[in-house]
């Protein structure tokens, strides 16, 4: 398997409404947030994960295919192993195949791991932008926002269970950057992965999705690889 090309895709992510990704801090602060966002530990700037950029549109790509929660994978990432499943219609079989070669299979999965190569994708954390750090220091505004949030009892309407989220607020840029290895005979791939941020465009990045959180724009430096993510359509027959 020869590596032909190596390209790069990189822009900016704008937040469109406040973000959680969550630290994982599991110390108690007197004072402080029950659930802090992820930070550099040297500028205690947030960031967003390249992990949590990948997962998310890995597991978007996954839902869309159908394969999710088929052949007693109970929910987990999709593995190499399915593509020996013989029920695969032709649609099925060709996205479980891009996904795989993108985002990677386990070594456990063996020879059917083995014939799909190398990880293609890799996506780096994404740094504040430098416009965005500029703006907050020049305003000396802080680089995070506290969200108090309760429970509503359904009987006599008060307020219960005040927790205090930290979030990174909306309007904020990050500067993103993801590699794309191609090998041999890779074709659709870079398609196949603009599919997955546009649909994170509609959906949310990170904790609290449904109520508000992590709504997300994406802008790429190259004019015309934006032109293609604005003619992305995500299902066939109906308007995006």
């Amino acid at each position: 398997m020869q590596l032909n090309d190596i390209k790069q895709i990189k822009g900016r992510i704008i937040l469109q409404s406040g973000l959680h990704i969550g630290a994982g801090d599991l110390e108690m602060h007197i004072g402080g947030t029950d659930n802090p966002v992820v930070k550099h530990p040297h500028t205690l700037e947030p960031y967003i994960p390249g992990s949590s950029l990948k997962g998310k549109v890995r597991s978007l790509l996954e839902m869309r295919s159908g394969l999710i929660g088929l052949f007693g994978n109970n929910g987990t990432a999709l593995s190499a192993k399915v593509l020996d499943r013989q029920e695969l219609s032709p649609t099925q079989r060709e996205q479980a195949e891009a996904i795989l070669k993108l985002f990677g299979s386990s070594g456990a999965d063996g020879e059917a791991a083995a014939k799909l190569g190398p990880t293609r994708l890799s996506f780096a954390d994404c740094n504040l932008a430098e416009c965005s750090r500029d703006e907050l220091r020049g305003q000396n505004l802080p680089f995070t926002e506290v969200k108090s949030e309760n429970t509503i009892n359904r009987i006599n309407g008060t307020a219960e269970h005040p927790r205090f989220t930290e979030r990174v607020p909306s309007g904020l840029t990050f500067d993103f950057a993801i590699s794309l290895k191609v090998y041999g005979q890779d074709s659709g791939l870079e398609k196949f992965l603009l599919d997955g941020l546009k649909m994170l465009e509609y959906d949310a990045l990170g904790g609290s999705g449904s109520r508000g959180y992590g709504r997300v724009r994406f802008e790429f430096d190259d004019a015309a690889l934006q032109q293609q993510f604005n003619d992305v359509t995500l299902f066939a027959g109906k308007n995006n």
